[in-house]
């Protein structure tokens, strides 16, 4: 017998009002609203609710968030930005922190509540945590896998050629289950570009993953990583399981520079992640994607060791990048819409994205009567389905949680 779920009078993004028929998890019709008296049964009636495709939270850290924990007051850097001594910080915090696993969760169902259904976490492997983080991240993947999908990178947090032994603890990781490999600025952390990345895509190629390299590193000297990362890519036709990750070199560049870059980057299928942070050059969105770079984002860290902010909504985070973007024109804010949503899609190869016949029935309905206005008011009441179930409505998680070991709840988070 077919599991069958009818929405009634969903606002689609061209305006129009339609009935949505979702099977075995699938939207298996998209018909013009019939308003009919005598609705079909298990129907839902959205009344002209803006549909949109679960977003998708491109780059996060289930590991080191403390959203939910006892706050932890931001250390500033002794000169500037140096991401040696943030690891060392973060090493510190992490010794004091709740346990992972509940940590994670908070951050998991703080996410799913606000609509996002795929995400890709950087999960913290180097010699001293060796693989517990890996571990610990898998089973809480294992535990949410009926609310959301979870990709995740083995992230040599404190180098890898710099951290004896790193090279095998990233290799055992792929093999218990993450799904890509990572890498951590070449040059000014482990100070040899082609040794680090030696590694990295020659375990991808061992392993058959994909890739996503943290890439801090300003100016020439991060473009010059950014051509070698390309130039592997090509050479190993990996064109479509690359990413960069902040890629703060891009928007630190002549527009000449950038232009050659964003050539470069689009031939070889080197897709560019941002979170668009507001202290840092980001890549600049629209001079990307219009010379053919898959550009998408993610919240990157919530409330950690990093910075405090961050609350888990890629819908403000399209605001965000909008906003840093000089997005304007309705064209100019479906961009950012789109970095939040389809190019995010792309970027993690996700499979059936959208509200069309076929896909997955991953979706969000919400007040508003376009994607420009969704953008920009951000609006909170939201109902979120997953293969056309409800999971979370108005931030909260309506379906069945998981059990997890050693939960010890903060009182405002608890229900």
């Amino acid at each position: 017998m077919l599991n069958q779920t009818h929405f009634l009078n969903a606002r689609l993004t061209d305006g129009r009002l339609a009935d949505l028929t979702v099977t075995d998890g699938r939207f298996s019709a998209i018909t013009p609203a019939a308003n009919s008296a005598t609705p079909p049964p298990a129907a839902i009636d959205l009344a002209g609710q803006l549909v949109l495709p679960a977003f998708v939270e491109g780059h996060i850290h289930l590991d080191t968030s403390f959203y939910g924990d006892a706050w932890r007051p931001h250390i500033p850097c002794t000169d500037g930005f140096d991401v040696r001594e943030r690891v060392a910080f973060q090493m510190r915090n992490l010794a004091l922190a709740a346990p992972m696993e509940e940590r994670a969760k908070n951050q998991l169902e703080l996410c799913i509540g606000n609509g996002s259904l795929a995400m890709r976490s950087h999960v913290m492997v180097d010699a001293e945590v060796g693989l517990k983080h890996v571990e610990c991240i898998l089973a809480v993947r294992e535990k949410y896998r009926h609310m959301i999908d979870i990709q995740l990178v083995a992230f040599p947090q404190s180098g890898i050629l710099s951290s004896p032994g790193t090279a095998d603890l990233l290799d055992e990781a792929l093999k218990l289950g993450c799904d890509l490999i990572g890498g951590l600025d070449p040059a000014s952390f482990d100070r040899d570009v082609d040794g680090h990345l030696d590694v990295v895509f020659g375990l991808a190629e061992k392993r058959g993953v994909g890739v996503d390299i943290h890439l801090h590193d300003a100016g020439t000297l991060g473009l010059f990583q950014i051509e070698a990362i390309a130039a592997r890519t090509k050479a190993l036709g990996m064109g479509g399981k690359v990413s960069v990750s902040h890629a703060y070199a891009l928007g630190d560049i002549s527009a000449e520079a950038l232009a050659k870059a964003g050539e470069m980057l689009a031939a070889c299928g080197v897709a560019i992640m941002t979170n668009a942070p507001g202290n840092h050059a980001f890549p600049p969105v629209a001079a990307l994607r219009q010379a053919g770079v898959t550009v998408f984002a993610g919240s990157d860290n919530i409330r950690d060791s990093w910075w405090p902010y961050g609350d888990g909504d890629m819908l403000n985070r399209a605001n965000m990048i909008g906003y840093r973007s000089g997005f304007y024109e309705d064209w100019e804010l479906e961009a950012a819409y789109d970095v939040v949503s389809h190019a995010g899609a792309r970027a993690l190869g996700l499979e059936s994205y959208g509200i069309s016949v076929g896909a997955k029935a991953d979706f969000v309905a919400l007040k508003a009567e376009h994607v420009p206005e969704a953008v920009v008011a951000v609006p909170k009441p939201r109902t979120v389905f997953r293969r056309g179930k409800e999971v979370a409505r108005d931030g909260k998680i309506t379906a069945a949680r998981p059990r997890l070991t050693a939960w010890r709840l903060l009182p405002h988070l608890a229900e």
